[in-house]
């Protein structure tokens, strides 16, 4: 067990929340400039994304939930 914050990258993010259906349409959506990550607009499909980061993309607005269980 780790005291390490979860963590899921924003690509990996957008295809959990079934907003897209391949990471090549994540890449095509995040270079476009189509996401926002806490208000700022994110162009690296790397980010980390952890517990309580705001997404908003495509109309719509998330919280991130992870959870810490192995």
């Amino acid at each position: 067990m780790t005291d390490e914050p979860a963590i899921i990258k924003l690509d990996q993010y957008l295809k959990l929340m079934g907003l897209v259906q391949t990471g090549g349409e994540a890449k095509l959506l995040i270079q476009a400039g189509e996401v926002k990550v806490n208000g700022v607009v994110e162009t690296r499909r790397g980010r980390k994304l952890v517990s309580g980061d705001r997404l908003m993309t495509l109309g719509q607005t998330f919280t991130v939930q992870l959870n810490n269980a192995s």
